[in-house]
């Protein structure tokens, strides 16, 4: 065989492995954060994992953003608090807790999120017209007066990086002060999740939940 010959075999093996490592550069991204080893964890994050399996918790640390907050431990465990706190212990309700983490996720576009939480909304009371709707991009009809003043609180929150007299009075009215800041640190939160997930390029496994639809910036 030629010395050309073989140059031009090397050549086109090189552009077969660039053409291979292409294809297979989506799968590798879902890979940015490896799973961590179970047996090879720090004190802190092995403090993390006994309190994501510890009730009414029923998670594990390589699963959903925990697996990105498990990088810095001393964060992560700072986190899990504030997550159990606006999970758990908010002033609002899970009908409208759960309707807060779907504004969230829907304003991220964060489809592991959004498949997460959906299920916990209906549970908790929300209209699955409602979900449908915020899927679609669309303020949802047919709300209830509280759900309205928070759909309003959040959207403004997110939209404008402000909000109006007329929207804060309402969450005033509907939820109080403690209530507007639990609020405030439910759609605070799940935007740190969104983000974690983001990074993570995490999608979760599609139920019965409304499919997010692309928003028109």
């Amino acid at each position: 065989m030629s010395r050309r010959i073989q140059i031009m075999l090397t050549i086109a093996g090189a552009a077969a492995l660039a053409g291979l490592l292409t294809l297979m550069a989506p799968a590798q991204a879902q890979e940015r954060f490896s799973p961590l080893q179970l047996d090879q964890l720090s004190p802190e994050q092995q403090k993390m994992k006994t309190i994501l399996v510890t009730p009414p918790r029923n998670s594990a640390l390589n699963s959903g953003p925990f697996n990105v907050y498990a990088r810095s431990p001393g964060l992560g465990l700072l986190l899990l608090q504030v997550s159990d706190y606006v999970r758990f212990n908010s002033a609002l309700p899970p009908r409208l807790s759960e309707f807060a983490i779907m504004i969230a996720a829907r304003t991220w576009s964060q489809p592991y999120e959004w498949r997460a939480h959906y299920p916990l909304a209906i549970k908790g009371g929300l209209d699955r017209q409602i979900v449908v709707d915020l899927a679609a991009g669309n303020r949802p009809a047919n709300m209830k007066d509280d759900e309205a003043a928070l759909y309003d609180f959040c959207t403004e929150m997110y939209r404008d990086k402000d909000v109006s007299d007329k929207s804060f009075k309402a969450a005033l009215a509907a939820f109080g002060e403690r209530g507007i800041m639990d609020l405030i640190g439910i759609i605070g939160y799940y935007d740190i999740a969104s983000m974690a997930l983001i990074s993570q390029r995490l999608t979760g496994k599609a139920g019965d939940e409304p499919s997010l639809q692309p928003l028109t910036r």
